[in-house]
């Protein structure tokens, strides 16, 4: 009679332990190592650089323009 009134708190429990267990025996992939991704940046040289060199404003400055 008990399990019959608490029937949802054990099926949400039963999930609960079910989902854990999953994910505690899935198998983990193994990631790739990241010199192939070395090389593939390395081959492409024409990767356009921007320099931007100007002063910092200062608070004054900073407050000045809101």
């Amino acid at each position: 009679m008990k399990v019959r009134k608490n029937l949802e708190a054990v099926f949400l429990s039963a999930t609960v332990m079910v989902t854990f267990a999953a994910y505690a025996t899935a198998d983990v992939p193994v990631r790739a190592s990241a010199a192939p991704a070395r090389a593939a940046a390395a081959a492409d040289s024409n990767v356009t650089v921007v320099v931007v060199s100007a002063k910092r404003l200062t608070a004054a400055e900073k407050a000045a323009q809101q």
